[in-house]
């Protein structure tokens, strides 16, 4: 019996093979340490002049720096640097140079040529311990979403009194309460009634002076204990879900003591947008126009003033119809004349006070109101004659458009009046994701430093290097040409393992390294289970070729059952792991996958060329000849 495959077979052997060499030849090229420059909205354009003057600020640093390119849309610029040490302080350099309004953002520029690239090639990404991806500390402002609460407190009392006809004056007062002056005993009695059964959680106190009775309600320690831990869990939860719309790999969005948050992002390629989506603090309101020929009495509802985008001033109740937290879903689109537009849906509670707002208000006009929380940038001089910079927090409030209601509206209905396609995907995803409980700051921005990542990188391609070295010594010393035929597959199963994780996207880390030399220890078992069979089956008296023949069929079941088992492992470490327990599960399914088809085709093929089509009297196989 003669051992030869059909040519299509040998072909399909040599098809994989070619294509893993070229998928996985982009990992042969090194990423270049970079700054990313982007603007604060991603309807701003980055220029020549924005770029020329991010340059001069390197070059008055000393700082060296090459390959500046724009993006062809004019979103955002790339700066590459010579020295990976110098990031973080050109970064600061460019950040003061270029001033708010912009987000210089750490990098890794990729150096895979055109050649591969135009065909999909691009390398692996590498996990934070191997020195890939970006780093971000952000701090939650309670204070803030405390401040929110009270402020809802407040629309809420005045609306309560206003409905049952009570009158009296509401304002929060300088120590952070709610303050109701009253004319007679008798109301304050009633406004005290309805606001407990209203708010219990609030503690209410009964002040008097000398022509008012005043109400004061405040909130509980335990109550601002709960508003901080909910304003922390749900931009945890709002981190996660802008995380998801990016598609990063791998992410890790987790809580850091009470009031900060990790977000670390393994192989990301556009810093700028990440930290730009990750970071606006932005919510929707929306109020109805004032009606300024409303009685006297009624003005006070009108004291809250906005500008729409030409600079015109519009005065807005202050009562809020509803807010962005109720929105449940939300896509950029175009209406019938091709602008740009955000098709919204709110949630059960949205859709019924948008339809009770709208119902009764029937020609009015409805405002919506965008909120963004911005931050203008001021450098102080430290005692030892160093400059911080420190970020002062700042609300920008604009009136997006603020059409005629011309009917009762929904759940479901269009904002207008957007500027461009980008600002519209971008306040979809915003809204999508979630509204932010409380503005957060970057207090912390980093890349691994190329000394951890280095080291690491060398010590796991060591332990990839002195196993495979190991194994191939001793297949080759014990099953002498079968042990060279599995060195050759060996060396490509590795070659598939690292192109179909460059193809698939997947993130490397230090698991992911052990995984790999998993996956060798695991492709050598199944060779030495066939070559074990091939030797059983001389001894049981077959021929050479018929023993090469029977001994490849008959440990195939052996190897799949084998493999199976831990493929299942693999898929339950995956659904149920996290980071780095991923990564590894990950490298180890490949690894399973292509050391099954290099040892069950890729070695037989090998064999078949060495032996098939002649007469073999004896094998040297095993430490002796058979």
């Amino acid at each position: 019996m003669l051992n030869k495959y059909p040519l299509w077979k040998y072909l399909l052997v040599l098809f994989v093979v070619l294509l893993g060499l070229f998928y996985a030849a982009p990992n042969l090229y090194a990423p270049d340490p970079a700054l990313q420059i982007a603007g604060e909205s991603s309807a701003q354009i980055i220029d020549d002049k924005t770029l020329n003057k991010a340059l001069k600020a390197l070059e008055e640093s000393g700082i060296e720096h090459f390959g500046e390119t724009i993006d062809p849309q004019g979103r955002s610029a790339l700066v590459r640097l010579r020295d990976s040490e110098q990031q973080l302080t050109a970064q600061a350099r460019v950040s003061r140079a270029l001033g708010d309004g912009f987000i210089v953002a750490l990098n890794l520029a990729p150096t895979t040529p055109d050649w591969l690239s135009n065909y999909g090639g691009q390398p692996m990404k590498l996990g934070l311990d191997l020195s890939g991806g970006v780093h971000f500390k952000l701090e939650v402002d309670v204070e803030a979403a405390v401040e929110r609460r009270m402020e809802n407190y407040l629309n809420g009392i005045k609306r309560v009194l206003r409905e049952e006809r009570i009158r009296g004056l509401v304002a929060l007062n300088g120590q952070g309460k709610l303050e109701s002056r009253f004319k007679t005993e008798e109301q304050r009695e009633q406004a005290r009634t309805i606001v407990a059964d209203t708010y219990p959680e609030l503690t209410l106190d009964r002040v008097d002076e000398s022509n008012s009775w005043n109400l004061l309600a405040s909130m509980p320690e335990q109550v601002r204990k709960e508003i901080a831990d909910y304003a922390v869990g749900q931009n945890l939860t709002t981190l996660r879900n802008r995380v998801n719309e990016l598609g990063v790999s791998e992410p890790l969005v987790q809580r850091q003591g009470r009031h900060r948050i990790v977000v670390e992002l393994p192989g990301i390629q556009d810093t700028a947008e990440a930290k730009r989506i990750l970071g606006k603090v932005a919510n929707l309101e929306f109020r109805l126009v004032a009606n300024l020929d409303a009685p006297a009495s009624e003005k006070q509802r009108y004291e809250y003033r906005s500008e729409d985008r030409a600079g015109r001033t519009e005065w807005l109740e202050r009562d809020v119809i509803i807010t962005g937290e109720r929105v449940s879903n939300a896509q950029a689109s175009f209406d019938q004349n091709g602008r740009p537009n955000v098709s919204i849906s709110l949630d059960g509670e949205g859709g019924t006070l948008m339809s009770r707002a709208t119902r009764n208000n029937i020609k009015r006009r409805m405002g919506v109101l965008f909120i963004e929380r911005k931050y203008r940038t001021r450098y102080e001089m430290q005692e030892d004659g160093t400059e911080v910079a420190v970020k002062v927090p700042y609300d920008e409030k604009k009136l997006l458009t603020a059409p005629v209601i011309q009917s009762a509206l929904g759940a479901q209905f269009q904002i207008t009046g957007l500027d461009s396609q980008l600002e519209s995907s971008e306040l979809a995803l915003m809204l999508r994701a979630g509204a932010l409980a409380a503005p957060i700051t970057f207090v912390e921005e980093r890349t691994v430093g190329p000394s951890l990542g280095a080291e690491n990188i060398r010590q796991g391609v060591k332990s990839v290097q002195y196993g495979l070295a190991l194994v191939v010594l001793f297949m080759v010393v014990y099953y002498r040409v079968f042990g060279v035929a599995a060195v050759i597959a060996l060396s490509c199963n590795l070659i598939l393992l690292v192109a179909f994780m460059s193809m698939i996207g997947a993130t490397l880390t230090l698991p992911g390294i052990a995984g790999i030399v998993l996956t060798v220890g695991m492709a050598v078992d199944a060779n030495v289970l066939i070559f074990s069979r091939i030797r059983e089956e001389i001894n049981n008296g077959l021929s050479p070729q018929m023993a090469i023949h029977a001994g490849f069929e008959r440990a195939v079941a052996t190897i799949l059952d084998a493999n199976l088992t831990t493929l299942i492992v693999a898929v339950i470490l995956y659904a149920v792991g996290t980071g780095p327990v991923k990564g590894f599960a990950i490298t180890l399914s490949v690894g399973i996958v292509t050391s099954m088809f290099t040892a069950i085709m890729g070695t037989r093929a090998l064999v078949n060329l060495m032996y098939g089509g002649r007469r073999v009297q004896s094998l040297s196989i095993g430490g002796r000849k058979a």
